[in-house]
């Protein structure tokens, strides 16, 4: 399982190599895919789930994390395409340790920016709930988190495959900014797939 983070790795690489391919070769012509729905329509907009790497550059590292996240609809759209980004989308996911080690769930805001009709990159933030360590006395393979919650920041770069398919690199950090004893964080990279409504 240690090479998980490597395999990962090469994995992200093609992948990015694919986006910037793709990059200059489409425009927005179609519709943002993450407009709000029609009318009568329901309040989940999208949902996720993937692989990441745990943690892979400090303790707690060569396991794997299952995530998943439900984003919601926009409470309304901005009248320039170009400026969307600004409204972001409600998400709650969790990321869910295949080893036992730290797991998380969490709750924030996510805000996508269209590059073209198929490239996209978002940002989101919030907070996180996690089972890690906490305490003064913490094992020498796990991670002394200092408190919980923590701030959780992710970014993804993202390429729609159809209308409601979308793939994504995705780097997520959980961490309590110095308002705690410790604070050393912990950030998990992988890949995601996503279904749009």
């Amino acid at each position: 399982m240690r090479s998980l983070p490597l395999s990962l790795g090469v994995l992200l690489l093609v992948t990015l190599g694919l986006f910037a391919c793709e990059a200059g070769a489409a425009d927005l012509a179609l519709p943002l895919a993450y407009a709000p729905p029609a009318v009568g329509a329901g309040l989940i907009s999208e949902l996720r789930g993937g692989l990441l790497a745990h943690n892979p550059a400090g303790r707690e590292s060569g396991s794997a994390d299952a995530n998943l996240e439900v984003l919601f609809v926009k409470p309304f759209e901005a009248a320039d395409p170009a400026l969307a980004f600004l409204v972001p989308r409600l998400h709650l996911g969790t990321t869910l340790n295949t080893a036992g080690d730290t797991s998380a769930v969490y709750a924030g805001f996510t805000w996508t920016y269209d590059f073209t009709d198929k490239l996209f990159a978002e940002v989101s933030a919030g907070a996180g709930f996690h089972n890690g360590q906490t305490g003064h006395l913490v094992p020498s393979d796990r991670i002394a988190l200092g408190c919980s919650p923590l701030f959780r920041e992710s970014a993804s770069l993202g390429y729609r495959i159809s209308r409601n398919w979308s793939v994504m690199a995705t780097v997520e950090h959980m961490s309590n900014a110095g308002l705690c004893r410790s604070n050393p964080g912990i950030t998990n990279y992988g890949l995601r797939v996503g279904y749009v409504f």
